[in-house]
């Protein structure tokens, strides 16, 4: 009998070795290498507190930018565009036009991410509308990519804001954005100095129906 106990014991600690077995880990540690999706979803955090002197290479955020490219798009029209500010200066003149409130909650973020989509492409075709969305479609192809890159961003160890209120006219003077584009989110992307709480969610029979 204590024989067969102990057999059962082993292979349940197996078991818990094994990639999503086991608990999920703590919000706030960087997702391991092979972690699965449900445990980098699980930890992802809207991050209002970094970490100073955190350092994001440039081939760290292209691999971000990369991953976005694989969320789908209306047509494959592919109309979101990114402006990345890495240089203190940039980064700087950013937190100028977020508000006050964002300017706080990203003070430490060393790289901030502008987001976009051409406008008249997603939801369009021959230059007209194809239904009453029109260039909402491109805000919801945006919206995709997007979480592709804040996703992407936590299997990497970093954290991010995704946030609406800026001042687009200032954004695009300071990174050259045309009026061709429409301006979405300013995304801030760094490491969490404390462990935000996951706020809870509605029970799940009150956003789905089943026919």
């Amino acid at each position: 009998m204590k024989r067969t106990f102990s057999l059962i014991a082993a292979a349940f600690a197996a078991l818990m070795l094994l990639p999503g077995c086991g608990s999920s880990p703590k919000s706030g540690a960087p997702a391991a290498s092979g972690s699965s999706f449900d445990e980098i979803v699980a930890s992802r955090r809207s991050v209002r507190d970094y970490q100073a002197g955190t350092t994001i290479t440039e081939a760290e955020v292209r691999a971000l930018i990369a991953t976005t490219q694989e969320a789908p798009t209306w047509a494959n029209s592919q109309t979101t565009r990114y402006y990345v500010a890495m240089s203190e200066d940039k980064v700087a003149a950013i937190k100028e036009h977020i508000g006050a409130g964002n300017a706080r909650n990203t003070a430490n973020a060393p790289v901030m991410i502008v987001s976009t989509f051409v406008k008249g492409q997603a939801g369009f075709g021959r230059g007209e509308q194809v239904n009453e969305v029109g260039d909402g479609w491109g805000a919801y192809d945006n919206g995709l990519s997007n979480a592709y890159l804040i996703l992407k961003a936590r299997e990497q160890g970093f954290d991010t804001l995704i946030m609406g209120m800026r001042e687009s006219d200032a954004l695009r003077q300071i990174l050259g954005i045309p009026q061709t584009e429409q301006v979405m989110a300013v995304i801030s992307l760094g490491k969490r100095a404390s462990d935000p709480r996951r706020p809870d969610r509605k029970p799940i029979d009150e956003i789905v129906k089943f026919f």
